[in-house]
């Protein structure tokens, strides 16, 4: 073997050792944002859990706002509904954008229901109803955070796919650009007020 053959395998096992690396890497990026997807999945599942009981212990205060009820608890079903989605399939922009939409619109939902509890003093007073507020303002927190989590990881994760040289790794094996999880409505952006000092 010449000087010259000896040379180009070198180059080449380095070549492929350095693409290997770079797709180990965006393997363990794509990984960690799944991960950290999952851990927003518990604290949804856990604030879904809450929001039927909620809506119960408000209908026997509540008679006459059964609409607003009826729309908590058809936003609700909507965000079960796209969180199986996009837990099923954290990679997916689709599935992500269409949790924010049903996220959006259930926290808006849930803002309206508070708004208008605030006109019922037997309600403000019930300790069922206080109790599963504190739950679900524990819980929300708990969302936040799990949400910035998330967020940081597959930003980490879409810097790292889009710089030169692993943008040409990534494009063909199919590591597309991760969705943020982003409240939709600017009006929601803001806290909810579950609490009723």
């Amino acid at each position: 073997m010449g000087m010259g053959t000896i040379i180009t395998l070198v180059i080449i096992v380095a070549l492929v050792l350095f693409f290997i690396g770079i797709y180990n890497k965006l393997v363990t990026l794509r990984n960690r944002f799944k991960n950290a997807f999952a851990q927003i999945d518990v604290q949804l599942n856990r604030r879904y859990d809450l929001i039927p009981n909620l809506v119960e212990t408000a209908k026997g205060y509540m008679k006459h706002e059964k609409e607003t009820l009826e729309a908590v608890i058809s936003a609700r079903n909507s965000a079960v509904s796209a969180n199986q989605e996009a837990a099923a399939h954290p990679d997916d922009p689709d599935a992500i954008k269409h949790l924010n939409q049903a996220e959006g619109q259930l926290t808006g939902a849930l803002g309206r229901l508070f708004a208008l509890s605030e006109s019922y003093p037997d309600l403000k007073a019930n300790q069922t109803m206080e109790q599963l507020m504190e739950e679900l303002s524990t819980t929300e927190n708990k969302i936040a955070f799990a949400r910035q989590a998330y967020n940081d990881a597959v930003m980490q994760y879409n810097t790292y796919r889009e710089q030169v040289p692993n943008n040409f790794i990534a494009n063909p094996f199919g590591f597309v650009e991760a969705e943020l999880f982003e409240v939709e409505d600017e009006q929601v952006r803001e806290s909810v007020k579950v609490s009723f000092d």
